[in-house]
Formats: structure tokens, C-alpha cells, sequence
């Protein structure tokens, strides 16, 4: 079977952020962090969020990802720590879900949060008990953006 060169390989997502247990100290709780710019001539069509490495120290982590006004627009009240590690979660935000009376989508995608401008994309932290107790862990957010923008 062949195999798929660098330049063939599409993959699964055009972005990650990788952030381990001192980058959500930093942030802080209840605080926010930049973490991806959408391109003008974009939207989001996936995005996905796994505990690679299980959380010690806290039973209250959790994490949003999303954008200025809305954090859970993308992913929603991810429990960190309460996470079976290396299982992921995939579009839980707001901007996903269907309202009453939208479309189905019986096939392909509908991305979300189409963009004029480029566009901050966020991770909010919150933890009840205190962030600096946190020894260990590590989490990925992937991202599969289309960008017909780049085609200009």
C-alpha cells in the first residue's frame, strides 16, 4: 500500500495547542488565553480537546475554548481532571448545537464561526480549589479550520 509523503498528507487537524499543567497555572483561574488566530476567510469545522497526561492536584479543572464573548463556543466545560485520559471530546460548545428549528446536515460539515477579520480563538481555565496545587498534566486542543481566505 503506499504510503503518503509530508506534502500528501492532509491530517485530521491544521492546528493544536498543546498546554501542560504550568500554562493553565499561568493563565490562571477564571482568566482567558489566546491560542489560535482564525485568518480573515475562515471558520471552524472541528474542534477537539484530550487529557494526554492525567491531572494531580485538583478534582475541579476545567476548561472552555472558545472566543471573546462566548469562551464555549467551541468546547464546553471540559472536566480536566475528571477526564479519562486519552479519550477526546469533539464540538460540546454552543456554536455547535443545533437550535430548534435549524437544518438537518445530512452529510459533509457545517463550520462555524465564519470570519471577516482575524479573529481570536481562547482557553478560559477555572478550577474551585487552587491552580497552584496542580503537579502534573497536560492537554491538546486540535483544530481543523478551512481557510478559503488563503485563496485571494
Amino acid at each position: 500500500m503506499p504510503q503518503l509523503t509530508v506534502n500528501e498528507s492532509a491530517g485530521d487537524f491544521t492546528h493544536i495547542a498543546k498546554l501542560n499543567y504550568l500554562d493553565l497555572q499561568a493563565i490562571g483561574t477564571g482568566n482567558s488565553k489566546t491560542i489560535l488566530v482564525l485568518p480573515a476567510g475562515s471558520a471552524v469545522d472541528l474542534v477537539g480537546i484530550i487529557n494526554t497526561v492525567d491531572i494531580v492536584g485538583s478534582t475541579t479543572l476545567s476548561v472552555e475554548v472558545g472566543y471573546a464573548g462566548t469562551t464555549t463556543a467551541f468546547i464546553a466545560a471540559f472536566d480536566v481532571d475528571g477526564a479519562t485520559v486519552n479519550l477526546p471530546t469533539f464540538n460540546t460548545g454552543s456554536d455547535f448545537v443545533q437550535t430548534a428549528g435549524n437544518s438537518t446536515i445530512k452529510g459533509g460539515s457545517l463550520p462555524v464561526k465564519a470570519v471577516s477579520a482575524d479573529t481570536a480563538v481562547v482557553i478560559k481555565v477555572t478550577d474551585g480549589t487552587n491552580l497552584a496545587n496542580i503537579t502534573a498534566g497536560e492537554i491538546i486542543v486540535g483544530f481543523r479550520v478551512i481557510n478559503l481566505g488563503r485563496f485571494r
